[in-house]
């Protein structure tokens, strides 16, 4: 994929840092986002440029749709300046965060945390985003294994992930008239921070899940990070419209 640009949100920690390095790996240039942690986005961009690619990180709060056209415009200039293009030719909707709360207990506060963040912010940063994706490009989203099995305490953050399971197939049908493909990666329990770390630390919930899961195990970031530079590969140029599940096959 020497040549690619990939734009990713939530690069600085998790999920994002980790697909990040694994297309940098594959040659693919990187234009990440972090929401406060510049310091910390920052050594991420020196860890892809160590790879040999490009990098550059910017700053966005993907669950503010007032700030999209702003950023769509820094993004527009830096193109030039930064990678000697005019256009990206992946994006990957990865920002977010998760809390942990029952449907009893689930404020309205916290509903439209999760929606700007998890619905919202997708639909309308990619729209923003659509002129400076080239035809034959890629979308990825990201979603949820909780969208298809239920665990107690995730309904507002399970809500969200499902309407973007939807969106995506309206994309895909909508945008395929341009060769955009877009799909939807649903990630099962990871060993990250997000959540407050609960999956990685609390020993109890980590032998729960690898107990139900096929694989026999907790996922680790690796796992997903390879999957999105599978998807965004040559090999699934032929892929859009779909739900692929990297769950080790949990709760099957």
């Amino acid at each position: 994929m020497t040549g690619k640009l990939a734009v990713i949100t939530g690069t600085s920690r998790g999920l994002g840092r980790n697909a990040a390095l694994k297309l940098a790996a594959q040659g693919v240039d990187i234009i990440g986002t972090y929401l406060s942690k510049a310091s910390e986005a920052q050594a991420v961009a020196e860890e892809i440029e160590r790879l040999g690619v490009r990098a550059l990180m910017l700053p966005l709060d993907v669950g503010d749709s007032s700030g999209f056209a702003d950023f769509a415009e820094r993004l527009r200039a830096a193109l030039p300046e930064r990678f000697g293009r005019q256009d990206i030719d992946f994006l990957v909707n990865n920002a977010g965060t998760g809390q942990t709360t029952s449907f009893a207990e689930t404020s309205e506060a916290l509903f439209d945390l999760m929606m700007n963040m998890h619905l919202k912010g997708p639909f309308f940063l990619t729209q923003a985003l659509l002129p400076l994706i080239v035809d034959g490009g890629r979308i990825l989203n990201v979603s949820s294994g909780l969208t298809r099995f239920t665990l107690p305490g995730y309904s507002a953050y399970a809500v969200m992930k499902g309407g973007i399971e939807v969106l995506t197939r309206y994309q895909a049908r909508e945008l395929g008239a341009r060769g955009i493909s877009v799909n939807v990666l649903a990630p099962g329990a990871i060993e990250t921070d997000f959540g407050g770390g609960a999956v990685r630390d609390n020993a109890e919930l980590n032998a729960f899940v690898a107990a139900n899961t096929a694989k026999g195990r907790v996922g680790q970031p690796d796992d997903i990070g390879l999957a999105v530079a599978a998807l965004l590969s040559e090999g699934g140029r032929w892929i859009t419209g779909q739900r692929i599940e990297a769950s080790g096959g949990m709760f099957l």
